[in-house]
Order: C-alpha cells, then structure tokens, then sequence
C-alpha cells in the first residue's frame, strides 16, 4: 500500500492495484479472447454432441435395466438383461461371427492395402487413374454395392451360373444359402469396397518417408522386400496402428453389408452383434435387451481402445 498527500497535506493511502488497473483490464481482455472467446465458438456442436450422443448414451445405459419395447413407459427390472444377455445362445454365435470377421478384415485388406500401396508407390505416368480406380468402391452406397453383389451372386442367375455355361463349374453355388460360405462371401463383398480405402490411405504415409532412406538401403544391397520390411512399415506404423484401432472398432459395428445380403442367416450363420440388436429392437420389439446388447458392444470398442492406451503407455511406437 502507498500513500500520497491531498491538499491539506494529508497522507491518504492508494492502491497499488488501482495504479495497474489499465495493465489489468488489458489482460483481462487477453484472457477473455483466449480462454473464453474459442469456447464460444464451440459451445454450439457441444451442445449438439451432448442431444445427439451424450444424451442418447445415458437413456441407453437406463433403458438397459428395464423391460421396454420402445413404446410407453419402461419397467426397472435392474440387471435381468445382462443376466439373459450371457445366458444367450445367439449373443454367443454373434459375438463368435464378429470375431471371425474380426480376423478376416486385420488381415486380408490391410495385406491387401500395403501390397498395393508399396507397388503403386514408384507409378508415376497415370499414378492418380490407378489410385482412382482402386479407391472408387468405397464411395459406392453400400445398399447399392451389395444389392448388386446379391444378384451376382446368384447361382441362377449370376457369374457362376455364366461361368458354368461356359464350362467352368464350381461357381454356380449359393454361397450367400450356405452355412459354412456365407460369412467369408459377405466378407469378400465388403472388402471388395473397402480395401481401396486403406490402401489409399497407407500411400499417403508412404509418401512422406525420406526418399534417402530408401537410396541408402540399395546402396547397402538392401532388395524390395527388405526395403518394404525395415523402412516402409516402421515409418507408416501410426497409420497401420490407427487403422488396425478403427478397423477393430469397426468390425463389432458392421451391419449394412450383412443385413441387405442375408439378414444373419441362414441360421444365425452370417448374425453378428450390430444385426442381434437391431432384430431386438426393431423385429421383437425388446428395446431393454437391444440396449444392454449396444452397451455390451460399446464397452467391447471401448476395451479395443483401452489395450492400446495401455500399450502406449508402455512404451510402444503407436
């Protein structure tokens, strides 16, 4: 505290804080345009996502525990979904199909992608028609993409039955009737779409690696596998990790393929969580059991996350 004299020549105390007060108001209007201002801007879709995520996410959670067709008011019955959830025959052949398809799609596509990326990497005269046209069925409607593969598919009527009039047999089979067929065709449909996608996405990465890593390697005698071994994949591995995360998560969600093709069957065969909860809800009218069952997949995605927070916690390079 300081003092000046008035004029009577008394001593009267003055503020140090009334003295700053112009350097204050100025980082007052500093602080408001850094930490307020971009909020306001974002307090829009945070609105959004808390109506069309957050609070769907926490009705979900409450309808879990009740006995509910989606209609009128909902029954508690506390945790009998989850205890008929586990009980469940076709939860367990759901889950058994997702894995599966799980399997199928970390391994089939992403080959498929870093064959063709690390191919097309040194194309230059008509690079972007190659990339195109590879990349060109992920941006087809999925309904379309597989209401045409249905009719290609059919033994009657489609490529197997034109093969075998052309004395090519083996081909003219239900492979969409078949038990133990159906879940690796709708697989190859869906990749048929989806494989561009990541291949795309790993020449991308490829094209940032330093072009003396790769000059340096023939001038050791380094061949092109050696090369595709020791500098192409350790330098895209945050690409190919994310995209083994994304591709995980998504393999516990995949629905549009299996649903216009077959429905889950015959049998349950092609039945994976996505289309078990949506006959739930929407064919038996037991939207309490859907829930519990779209809870279930979400803690499943959220346990994917969690292994590989922990692995790079531990030190891993993803």
């Amino acid at each position: 505290m300081t003092s000046h004299a008035d004029a009577a020549g008394a001593r009267v105390p003055t503020s140090r804080y009334l003295v700053a007060t112009p350097r204050l108001r100025f980082w007052q209007r500093v602080t408001w345009r850094r930490r307020v201002v971009p909020w306001l801007f974002v307090l829009p879709i945070l609105l959004i996502n808390v109506a069309v995520v957050f609070g769907p996410a926490v009705a979900s959670v409450y309808y879990s525990m009740t006995e509910w067709s989606g209609i009128g008011e909902a029954k508690w019955i506390g945790l009998d979904n989850f205890r008929r959830l586990f009980t469940d025959d076709s939860f367990y052949r759901a889950f058994r199909n997702n894995l599966i398809w799980l399997a199928m799609f970390l391994t089939i596509p992403v080959a498929m992608g870093l064959v063709a990326a690390s191919l097309l990497m040194p194309v230059r005269r008509g690079a972007m028609l190659y990339r195109l046209s590879l990349f060109l069925p992920y941006v087809f409607p999925s309904v379309i993409v597989a209401s045409i593969w249905r009719s290609l598919l059919n033994p009657d009527r489609g490529i197997g039955a034109t093969l075998s009039d052309w004395g090519i047999g083996g081909l003219d089979r239900a492979f969409l009737g078949d038990t133990d067929t159906v879940l690796p065709t709708i697989a190859f449909v869906d990749n048929w779409h989806f494989w561009g996608f990541l291949m795309l996405l790993f020449l991308a990465s490829m094209q940032n690696i330093p072009a003396d890593l790769y000059e340096a390697a023939r001038l050791d005698g380094a061949n092109r596998w050696q090369e595709f071994r020791d500098i192409t994949i350790p330098g895209i591995r945050p690409t190919l990790v994310f995209m083994i995360l994304m591709t995980s998560i998504w393999s516990f969600l995949t629905f549009d393929y299996i649903w216009v093709l077959t429905q889950g069957g015959p049998a349950g065969a092609s039945e994976v969580l996505s289309v078990l909860v949506f006959k739930a809800a929407f064919t038996q009218l037991e939207a309490g059991y859907a829930s519990a069952m779209g809870l279930t997949m979400s803690l499943l995605a959220g346990l994917i996350i969690g292994i590989f927070i922990v692995l790079r916690k531990r030190g891993w390079e993803i």
